[in-house]
């Protein structure tokens, strides 16, 4: 089959010629139709992500949606045909969706919502995931509460708006300007964080009273301003990166809480990948349900042209998620 390989990190992807891989017990072979391109994916191209593990040669990719083609042993609700999506690999010594055919854990994947193609299911896996377990298993987001979502715009982001607001809460966004019209599209109220201070819109959308949850998608800064505005008490921030030395002492000053959110674990330990495979039926029910739809960069690639790919997730030029088309 053809597949994107990393040889060495800092060096091209190339594109050849490997074997396809057998299922094993557990596992679904999975014909691949899209591949979501995150910018941990251009991280680990670079060796800038330790965290991830990988080992070389690999081949990259978290994020596919494509068609069962044969179910290993001891597999049970799966059959040949059904499509499917979920975050499936490229970390660890596990084989990513840059490639034809994946052999994939079938505990991490769920059926393709038939309310979305394959390029637009390619494209939410890790995203969803990582807000999902952010605002509903750490914060336990809910009907009545105040919401920021820092990002409000980017890939995280404008999932984690559409989560909030599928629970209940009432969503502010920060965005730039450019963006505003994407935070509003999506049911959220935008928030110019180049023009208002943490404490101007403290006060102009919550009365001084602080958010009930933040969730922080840019972190550096912004984690540590997500501090300052969170509800005393009963306020809750979540970050999914949160990179640096940061100091607690105002979310201490508030009794608020704080949790963190690292979506590979399951991926590379092996445990809790039940729950992922749970979180992507989530995501099919809320897209069936019209209330979730990922935003798209409209641009085509394939897997000769996976470098022009990385580059524009690098470059941030990207208005939406990039995929790749593989099938």
């Amino acid at each position: 089959m053809r597949a994107v390989v990393l040889h060495e990190f800092g060096t091209p992807l190339v594109l050849g010629e490997i074997d396809v891989p057998t299922p094993g017990p557990g596992q679904v072979l999975v014909k691949v139709g899209a591949s979501g391109v995150n910018p941990l994916d251009t991280k680990i191209r670079a060796g800038k992500a330790a965290h991830a593990r990988r080992t070389l040669p690999a081949v990259l990719g978290l994020d596919l949606a494509g068609v069962v083609e044969e179910v290993g042993p001891d597999v049970h609700g799966f059959a040949p045909g059904d499509e499917v999506f979920g975050m499936t690999g490229g970390v660890g010594d596990v084989q990513g969706s840059l490639a034809e055919y994946a052999a994939v854990d079938a505990r991490l994947l769920a059926g393709k919502p038939a309310a979305l193609t394959l390029r637009e299911a390619a494209a939410l896996p890790l995203v969803f995931i990582t807000a999902w377990e952010g605002l509903v298993d750490r914060a336990q987001v809910r009907a009545g509460q105040k919401v920021l979502v820092h990002g409000g715009a980017g890939g995280i982001g404008h999932v984690a708006v559409q989560i909030a607001r599928a629970r209940g809460a009432e969503v502010f966004a920060t965005a730039s300007p450019a963006r505003h019209e994407v935070v509003e599209r999506l049911g959220a109220t935008p928030i110019d964080y180049t023009a208002s201070s943490v404490e101007e819109y403290v006060a102009e959308y919550t009365g001084g009273e602080g958010f009930d949850v933040v969730f922080d998608t840019v972190g550096g800064s912004v984690l540590d301003a997500s501090f300052t505005a969170v509800r005393t008490y009963t306020g809750h921030v979540v970050s999914a990166l949160g990179w640096g030395t940061h100091s607690i002492a105002p979310l201490s000053f508030r009794g608020a809480t704080y949790s963190g959110v690292f979506t590979l674990l399951p991926l590379l330990t092996g445990r809790g990948r039940e729950h992922h495979g749970e979180i992507m039926r989530e995501a099919a029910a809320l897209a069936d349900a019209g209330a979730l739809r990922p935003l798209l960069d409209p641009r085509h690639f394939t897997l000769a042209d996976v470098a022009e790919a990385h580059a524009a997730v690098e470059s941030g030029t990207a208005q939406g998620k990039i995929v790749v088309d593989v099938g």
